[in-house]
């Protein structure tokens, strides 16, 4: 890989939820941010959960730090894979 740094072990909250308000997986990382072109690895996650429930729990990652190259390139190009985002559009006249 192009410029990888080292590794941190860490900790996060994992929330899961399929719902009928919601559908979502969200792992938000405690004691630690993540920095463009860092790569997170989340262990014991449950490998799936059952309509109209949530799991919320502790979870550990592993996040392998972007080297310095890395880095500027994932902020070089960030804003490429952004706009790739942008490409929806609706035809007013199929709308009706």
């Amino acid at each position: 890989m192009i410029g990888r740094g080292r590794t941190v072990e860490a900790r996060c909250i994992l929330d899961l939820e399929q719902t009928p308000f919601s559908f979502h997986a969200y792992a938000i990382p405690l004691d630690i941010e993540i920095q463009p072109g860092d790569e997170v690895l989340l262990h014991d996650a449950p490998a799936g959960i059952g309509f109209n429930q949530q799991i919320v729990r502790e979870c550990r990652i592993t996040v392998r730090r972007a080297g310095p190259l890395r880095r500027a390139w994932t902020r070089a190009t960030e804003f490429f894979a952004l706009t790739d985002l942008y490409e929806v559009g609706f035809d007013a006249e199929n709308a009706k």
